[in-house]
């Protein structure tokens, strides 16, 4: 087993196995986590053995992440509860609040406890996108129009998660949910002002940033605010989340072969400019081609202090009340 410290990088792999190349691949300095997809589950037996496969590369033990919201963005289903949309806690909170707020409580321990029982460490959630337009990308998954409403329901999904043992990263930052476009397709603009985007994207990421363990950008221009992505400015990731918003923990870049990503040239050139924009983790997706190159033409030191993500002991949490649930166990 090899042992060096975890780098910046988060690559995916292939199939339901851990293929010889990619197990070679993944001793590489550079990277720091695999990220997992719905064509890499087949039952609760063959997951736990792929991510034992990955942990079992190198020390330490590289992460393994994956996007289970619940709703349309869940990659496990066969074996796992069937989770709703955000939305739905949203909607049940404007019945009920207390209600909306057990439901989403509840909903982040089972997604929790059920990744961590088979040894995957991270879910990207919860998402902290407004749902103010009929956003193609994010719709239903945001919880509510009204954002000191995502952010207390926000705040019961993490309390959730943190009580199954694992640690939250919201998404996406600054805020995707007042664009229609899907920035996998294309380059959504957002043409709001400051004073407008601060009143209400970045309303959960203040009330949220001292449970937040991690952050991950949005691939949307704010055409009115800074020339860059937020992936790659440092006015967003330092200035704004470091400094303004006091946020301390690890920032993810969104996937960098989206196309939307793709505005600052080849794969080498997004990733370098993601870490030099204050990006800690950098996401290639979907692309080993690119990942094959960043891994030729990269050239970073690594920090001494790689950023870790360590789960927290879990507590019992009853589910009862979490509707549109069911279970695929």
């Amino acid at each position: 087993m090899s042992e060096q410290p975890l780098g910046p990088l988060f690559v995916d792999i292939e199939t339901l196995e851990l293929l010889p190349e990619e197990r070679e691949k993944l001793t590489h300095p550079l990277i720091g986590g695999v990220i997992l997809f719905s064509r890499n589950y087949e039952c609760p037996e063959q997951l736990k053995a792929l991510v034992l496969s990955i942990k079992d590369v190198r020390t330490p033990a590289l992460l393994v992440a994956v996007d289970q919201e619940g709703g349309r963005v869940q990659r496990f289903k066969e074996g796992f509860t069937i989770l709703p949309p955000a939305r739905t806690y949203g909607e049940l909170y404007d019945r009920d609040k207390a209600d909306g707020l057990e439901a989403s409580h509840c909903a982040g321990y089972l997604i929790a406890t059920e990744l961590r029982e088979l040894g995957v460490d991270l879910s990207f959630a919860p998402v902290l996108d407004i749902g103010t337009v009929d956003s193609a990308v994010i719709g239903d998954r945001a919880f509510h129009g009204d954002p000191a409403v995502v952010a207390e329901l926000a705040r019961a999904h993490i309390a959730g998660m943190n009580q199954g043992g694992m640690k939250a990263t919201g998404k996406h930052f600054p805020g995707h949910g007042a664009v229609a476009e899907d920035s996998h397709t294309c380059l959504p603009c957002d043409k709001r002002s400051w004073p407008e985007i601060d009143c209400c994207d970045l309303v959960p990421y203040r009330l949220l940033s001292d449970v937040l363990h991690g952050v991950m950008t949005a691939h949307v221009n704010f055409t009115d605010v800074d020339d860059c992505l937020p992936t790659y400015s440092i006015y967003w990731l330092n200035t704004v989340l470091r400094q303004d918003i006091g946020f301390s923990g690890v920032i993810f870049s969104d996937d960098l072969s989206m196309d939307a990503a793709k505005i600052m040239g080849g794969p080498d050139e997004r990733v370098a400019s993601a870490l030099a924009a204050g990006c800690d983790m950098a996401l290639i997706c979907n692309d080993p081609d690119a990942v094959d190159l960043v891994l030729d033409r990269l050239k970073r030191d690594l920090p001494a202090d790689t950023p870790k993500i360590w789960p927290v002991t879990p507590r019992v949490c009853h589910t009862s009340s979490v509707p549109g649930m069911s279970s695929n166990r």
